[in-house]
């Protein structure tokens, strides 16, 4: 089993692939590239799309890059299962307003909005441990329970309009999409590479996974 993670110059690739690899040798899930080369996006047997920084300029780089057509063909038309990643997850909404108005791949019903705790106390960027309280059950939350702790880091968020989409969500003053899912898609809007033992497994989760 081949596992592509897309690199279309945006996302922190080299953290993701060493998460990556220690699961796949610890529990022999096959091998994982990072590549932007579409022939290996269009046979890969599942593809991660990362991403840090801002909205636009990440939908910019997947769009100019020679991973976008593959990507969207093994996503769409292949239905191979797929992971997005911090800003890899917001690209799958239909809209960004970060910055600027940005039309997303609109593979979740949902708008990418700035954090607006009520407790302004709380400061933007949401960064560090938070918990996960889930909401829906799916195969990528096997074995993690609520109050579990991941990473976060942004200023963002995915508002799900369609609520059945939305899997875990995080109180930060107010409640943050943490995971969204749709057929052979997940997104995680926290990064599991960073994340201990709880993100490790749902690595594991997401790579024993048959949509």
């Amino acid at each position: 089993m081949l596992t592509a993670i897309v690199d279309y110059s945006s996302g922190n690739l080299h953290s993701a692939q060493k998460a990556f690899e220690k699961i796949m040798a610890l529990h022999n899930l096959g091998s994982v590239v990072v590549t932007s080369d579409p022939k290996i996006i269009s046979s890969a047997d599942r593809l991660v799309l990362p991403g840090d920084g801002a909205f636009p300029s990440c939908k910019s780089e997947l769009m100019a890059s020679d991973a976008y057509e593959a990507l969207v063909y093994s996503v769409v038309e292949k239905s191979r299962p797929f992971l997005g990643i911090c800003v890899g997850m917001q690209l799958m909404a239909i809209k960004s307003y970060e910055y600027q108005e940005t039309d997303g791949l609109g593979w979740i019903d949902g708008e990418v909005r700035k954090i607006k705790p009520k407790d302004k106390s709380l400061k933007i960027p949401h960064m560090g441990w938070n918990t996960l309280n889930i909401e829906c059950n799916h195969p990528i939350l096997d074995s993690i329970q609520n109050g579990d702790h991941v990473y976060f880091v942004h200023s963002f968020q995915m508002m799900v309009k369609n609520q059945d989409q939305r899997l875990a969500y995080t109180d930060y003053g107010t409640d943050i999409t943490a995971i969204v899912g749709k057929e052979n898609m997940v997104g995680l809007q926290f990064h599991p590479e960073k994340s201990g033992q709880i993100g490790l497994k749902i690595i594991e989760n997401f790579l024993s996974w048959s949509p």
